[in-house]
């Protein structure tokens, strides 16, 4: 019997457990902070239970806290990727990222840690995508875009080519990105267009 203990028990960890049950763990258990049945992180280690963690949160900086929290106490982090994906045999995926169904990644891209490749993206050949990014559904990434750690690539954006998105920068729903996006900037429309800095 496999084991894995979901992190986050809402709507987007539904969606990653299950991944992990078609990657063949058949016991899932959620961990969460919150009001709810499920598991606490303390008690989680209280009892010492011995299984691998993914991560069913969609906010970027907290699922990096507790990325730090699992390693911190000696918690393996999984990586999982539906079995309906497509990924190049030279893409590179790091420890802790979801990669969801229908995802289409194509030659010589390179994932960074707990990052969130939502479903139906298309990530053309070159792409950077930073440690804690969460790639949106349906957006598309032309070759040789960069996505900054913490950016968050809002629902049927396109990227075109060659543009890089600094760090924890935000792009709104359906844009259309032309241009280089500095760090820490809210940016959206068709053309996309800056709107603030986020601090």
């Amino acid at each position: 019997m496999r084991q894995i203990a979901i992190y986050g028990a809402n709507g987007h960890g539904k969606v990653v457990s299950n991944i992990a049950r078609l990657n063949g763990y058949d016991e899932i258990l959620y961990i969460d902070d919150g009001e709810n049945d499920s598991i606490p992180f303390e008690i989680f280690l209280e009892q010492g239970l011995q299984m691998p963690v993914a991560f069913g949160v969609g906010i970027n900086h907290v699922r990096a806290k507790l990325y730090e929290k699992c390693i911190e106490n000696g918690l393996e982090v999984v990586t999982l990727i539906h079995p309906s994906a497509v990924l190049d045999t030279s893409v590179t995926v790091a420890e802790g990222t979801v990669v969801m169904a229908g995802v289409v990644i194509n030659a010589d891209v390179n994932i960074g840690k707990c990052c969130i490749i939502n479903t139906s993206c298309v990530i053309e050949h070159d792409n950077v995508i930073a440690n804690f990014a969460h790639i949106s559904p349906l957006v598309a990434c032309a070759g040789e875009v960069t996505v900054g750690e913490y950016t968050h690539i809002g629902i049927s954006s396109c990227i075109i080519q060659g543009v890089t998105i600094g760090a924890n920068s935000v792009i709104g729903a359906g844009s259309v990105v032309v241009t280089d996006i500095e760090k820490q900037t809210l940016a959206y429309g068709n053309p996309c267009r800056i709107i603030k800095e986020i601090n």
